[in-house]
């Protein structure tokens, strides 16, 4: 009769711990990094190699190496280290979810702790899964938040494509100031329709970007595009004031990264 019972409160325990905790609406993918060790293998690949990155940057992005990218304590961890062994001074890693997860639209929220000091360039963004308009910039890129170390706390949100882009100073984007942008954890996120992508820091919109209708040119937004998260050390924008040597290891921690059908 006690086992009986222990069965049924049991059973009940369980049942009600569910009807407290129910899924998200409209949440079609997450990551919470609750298991320690090495990225999830499922949801997360690696860019790899030290050729600038069509940025001159320092960095040579590791593989599946705990010291670059590790869970601990719940949280990812990116960590750009100074090593002399590598050609141009630096390691870091550079996580994708390419061939595992994309979306086209949908309101997409990464909540993280960015580094800080001159050299640092951390990004949390996206690229197309495939090359529909003939690469970069004509496929488009959404930059959901970078931050360049020489100006501590400003954080940008930016869209490239083959008409607005940084090689010809068109690119279009917004800024917001996040004074404790490395000790507090803030999230970043965008929505992202057929009409417009609206960018968010701790949910207050500070940018939008409008579809023209104009085509592919101005909006190469009507397609799917993975997630990328990394930290790279100097480049063109990142290293533009120069590379503090004295500051490293400098890491981005993420506690979640999570995509809904639309903004909850």
């Amino acid at each position: 009769m006690k086992k009986t019972l222990f069965i049924l409160f049991s059973q009940v325990l369980f049942i009600s711990c569910l009807a407290q905790d129910p899924p998200k609406p409209g949440l079609v993918w997450s990551e919470e990094f609750s298991e320690a060790g090495l990225p999830d293998p499922k949801k997360w690949s690696y860019d790899v190699g030290d050729h600038g990155w069509g940025n001159n940057e320092l960095e040579y992005y590791s593989k599946a190496d705990l010291k670059n990218a590790r869970v601990e304590n719940g949280v990812l961890v990116i960590e750009a280290h100074a090593d002399p062994t590598r050609p141009k001074g630096y390691t870091s890693a550079r996580l994708v979810t390419k061939g595992k997860a994309a979306w086209q639209y949908g309101y997409i929220e990464i909540r993280a702790k960015l580094p800080q000091g001159v050299g640092t360039w951390p990004a949390i963004w996206m690229l197309p899964e495939e090359s529909r308009y003939g690469g970069w910039p004509n496929d488009g890129e959404i930059d959901i938040m970078e931050h360049v170390g020489y100006e501590p706390g400003k954080v940008h949100g930016t869209v490239h494509t083959e008409a607005f882009n940084h090689t010809i100073g068109t690119q279009k984007g917004g800024q917001k100031m996040v004074p404790d942008f490395s000790s507090d954890f803030h999230t970043y996120a965008i929505d992202w329709t057929a009409e417009k992508i609206d960018f968010f820091i701790d949910g207050d919109k500070y940018f939008t970007f409008a579809n023209t209708g104009k085509g592919y040119k101005e909006w190469p937004f009507d397609q799917a595009f993975h997630l990328i998260l990394n930290i790279a050390v100097g480049g063109n924008w990142g290293g533009a004031k120069g590379v503090d040597t004295s500051i490293w290891p400098q890491r981005m921690e993420v506690d979640f990264v999570r995509v809904y059908e639309e903004k909850p």
